[in-house]
């Protein structure tokens, strides 16, 4: 048995990881495990950019953090813990300006302050960038730093299950992708830092890595999911391929038409136009494609041939790279033909429970990033938070686990025997698919995508959850059965495939359970049979286990306190 021990181990090699093991290194023993090498962790596709209410436009000059919370609030339809926005907007400025002491290369305004363009949801200029290559930029700066600490990097390590002792995580069981052995990392703590789910869905702008691995691990592990029924729909995805458009190109000027020249935002947010929350040009943008005044394809323009080639190549080079890569289409001549995709995940793992945010129910165990529910996103996440959320709460926790010091380390008895049963477990899953006759995976990956996708979508009702709910319960049943030859594991990402499907498989039911629960219409959550928000009994947490075969639902309350409650003007 290969066994590696530390002091702490990261899962997940993106932003949140990367601002975990920078504040860990050179104090403690720690290291990250991620699935893939990672600077292509899929935080480097995030383009828009990082909000802060740095005020430094002369629009934006009377920004401030309780501002920025509020419009975080407000566009999470009142779902967010409001203390954690409030935190995530007091500390946003701090991390932004300490990302560019690391060198990360920000655009800057004429006056050489970092530039801020607008987003949807925002009251100001807020939404900090490099370019439209935001993400990618923030990713590099952190990886240099954490090479030049020294941080222990293990690559194409998948993870398969955490190891716990009763309440308390013991480490991590993975598949070396290289090899095909089997490593446990042992530590008494642990991060999730995994990202999102979003391949559970057909259309998605997520990269194929995201089939939710932390949440499946934990969720197995007794975690209970939280608000994972709010899944985000980015509304202008590259049609065909589904490739995001940064929500930049609206907040340069970027406008949005039918196939009749109509500018419809005009019908549903008169004042905030394209620049509304996500959920709401989402839903503006499926109800012309329903009622029959989009494109054929299913798809409307995003027209920026109004900015100019000068301001097009300044500001939006890579989406005018991908326009013509992808769609034959150069934005500074014709529209964009876009139209609405999965694109994040609101929900996650449960992760406020004993008062610090990254904190789950299991000891030892800490969840940030997509990976988490904090809340710090609610019903409906603002453009430009989820950048700011990864580095603020992965400094966050980083500092929490220093503070709490060393855990002490539990009984080699104990931990061998929890490592033995993991390790037993495991080798009899692979065995047990080798000798199934069942079907194979990528026909139940099909099925479940296309579920997803005509049932679970930006529009909801009861028959449609209730099909999605009854077909994925078939489909565990399926899945029990599933054929696949396990002998060779070397580079066989078949098995890995089929690894990811059993994570994907249990957070899709967790997601059309929860949306076939919620019976009411809050952000990005839209029940054509309850179009109304319903405080009285919703204002409330979805947290959903596994009670043997069975899903069970419970609830907590949001933090409320410092913002009054209103009804969203969209």
């Amino acid at each position: 048995m290969n066994v590696q021990e530390f002091d702490v181990v990261i899962v997940g090699g993106g932003l949140s990881g990367l601002r975990v093991a920078f504040e860990l290194a050179g104090k403690w023993n720690a290291a990250v495990i991620s699935k893939v090498h990672p600077l292509r962790s899929h935080s480097g596709a995030a383009q828009g950019g990082i909000n802060a209410a740095l005020a430094n436009t002369p629009t934006g000059k009377d920004d401030e953090p309780k501002r920025h919370a509020y419009d975080t609030v407000y566009g999470s339809d009142y779902l967010a813990d409001q203390d954690a926005a409030m935190f995530l907007a007091e500390e946003a400025p701090k991390i932004v300006i300490e990302l560019e002491s690391m060198g990360a290369p920000f655009s800057r305004l004429d006056s050489g302050l970092i530039a801020q363009r607008p987003f949807g949801g925002a009251g100001f200029p807020r939404t900090c960038y490099a370019g439209d290559r935001t993400g990618h930029v923030l990713l590099h700066t952190l990886y240099e730093q954490c090479v030049r600490k020294e941080v222990k990097f293990y690559d194409e390590f998948f993870l398969i299950d955490l190891i716990k002792v009763d309440n308390q995580i013991a480490g991590i069981i993975t598949m070396n992708m290289a090899t095909g052995e089997l490593v446990i990392f042992r530590s008494e703590i642990v991060v999730l830092a995994t990202g999102g789910f979003g391949r559970i869905y057909k259309r998605s702008t997520n990269a194929i890595i995201n089939t939710g691995d932390g949440l499946g691990a934990a969720f197995r592990a007794g975690i209970p999911m939280q608000d994972c029924e709010f899944v985000q729909f980015h509304p202008t995805t590259l049609l065909g391929t589904n490739i995001l458009m940064t929500e930049g190109a609206r907040g340069e000027g970027g406008l949005l038409f039918n196939k009749d020249g109509e500018r419809f935002m005009s019908k549903v947010a008169a004042k905030a136009m394209e620049l509304a929350p996500r959920d709401i040009v989402s839903r503006a943008i499926e109800t012309e494609i329903i009622e029959g005044r989009a494109f054929e394809d299913g798809y409307v323009h995003l027209d920026l041939t109004r900015l100019g080639k000068e301001k097009i190549m300044e500001r939006l080079p890579g989406i005018r790279e991908i326009s013509m890569f992808f769609a034959g289409v150069d934005p500074i001549e014709k529209p964009i033909p876009v139209q609405p995709a999965q694109h994040y995940s609101m929900g996650g793992i449960a992760s406020k429970y004993k008062g610090d945010f990254g904190e789950t129910p299991m000891n030892g165990l800490y969840s940030i990033g997509e990976t988490s529910c904090i809340s710090v996103h609610g019903a409906n996440r603002l453009g430009g938070n989820s950048l700011l959320e990864t580095v603020v709460f992965g400094r966050y926790v980083s500092r929490v686990i220093l503070k709490g010091g060393k855990k002490k380390k539990l009984s080699s008895e104990v931990v061998l025997k929890a490592e033995e049963q993991t390790l037993d477990m495991v080798e009899n899953l692979f065995k047990q698919w080798k000798e199934n006759t069942g079907n194979k995976p990528v026909e139940i990956r099909l099925v479940m995508k296309e579920t997803l996708d005509k049932n679970v979508g930006v529009y909801r009702e009861v028959s449609k959850l209730q099909y999605a709910v009854t077909t994925l319960q078939k489909l565990q049943k399926e899945f029990k059965s599933v054929q696949f030859d396990t002998d060779d594991r070397v580079f066989n990402f078949g098995l890995i495939r089929l690894l990811e499907l059993r994570n994907m498989i249990d957070i899709a039911e967790v997601t059309a359970f929860s949306a076939l629960w919620r019976e009411e219409s809050r952000g990005a959550h839209y029940r054509t049979d309850f179009p109304k928000r319903n405080d009285e009994k919703y204002l409330v947490h979805s947290l959903v286990s596994r009670d043997k075969e069975n899903l069970v639902m419970k609830t907590k309350p949001v933090t409320l306190g410092l913002f009054e409650l209103k009804e969203r003007a969209y």
